[in-house]
């Protein structure tokens, strides 16, 4: 089975995608294997770290691309701006109707590491970085996060959130200036000093 997969080791996503949708099942696996912890990880930071959640449109984005992989038109977008639209959508949905709720009541995530110092200060960073993160406005969040986070290119994003790369950068610039913002105060606390 690995000698197979090795065989598709150095095929596009987009090529994987149309051997799927022409009856190839070990494309699929080889591409779920390529995409869903990508995926999983987008959605886990848009969602403001509910893993249980993540792992619900994790799931539903690759159904969708599943049941479009037969009419994937080639060339005309990269299957990973198709599938983070997907989830940016998918995310956004979930999060308004959290909102009915309470949006506050967002748990911070555990920490599972025993307990060396080093993992605690990540755990805290990240924490604060998420925390900071969800006071963003949406389209900020996800901007930031797609550019910096998840290494997309500005056209890329300009796809996924279908506006222009002007506004991404926009985006970016504005939610760079917020986080920085909202972190300057915790430099010490965060275990940078004070250089």
């Amino acid at each position: 089975m690995k000698m197979a997969l090795d065989a598709y080791s150095d095929a596009s996503d987009d090529a994987l995608l149309v051997l799927y949708g022409n009856g190839d099942p070990m494309a699929a696996e080889l591409l779920t294997r390529r995409l869903a912890p990508r995926v999983l990880g987008f959605a886990a930071r848009l969602l403001g770290g509910d893993r249980a959640e993540a792992e619900d449109v994790t799931q539903e984005a690759m159904l969708r691309l599943w049941k479009i992989a037969p009419d994937w038109r080639s060339g005309e977008a990269k299957v990973t701006t198709w599938l983070f639209r997907v989830v940016t959508n998918l995310c956004t949905d979930r999060l308004r109707k959290r909102r009915t709720v309470d949006i506050d009541l967002i748990d911070d995530p555990a920490d599972q590491a025993p307990g060396a110092v080093e993992t605690l200060i990540q755990a805290d960073r990240a924490a604060a970085l998420q925390a900071a993160l969800m006071g963003l406005p949406d389209r900020q969040r996800i901007a930031v996060t797609l550019r910096h986070i998840e290494g997309e290119t500005n056209p890329d994003i300009a796809q996924i959130m279908q506006i222009s790369v002007e506004a991404v950068e926009s985006l970016t610039a504005r939610g760079k200036k917020a986080l920085a913002a909202a972190l300057a105060g915790k430099r010490e606390e965060l275990g940078y000093g004070e250089d």
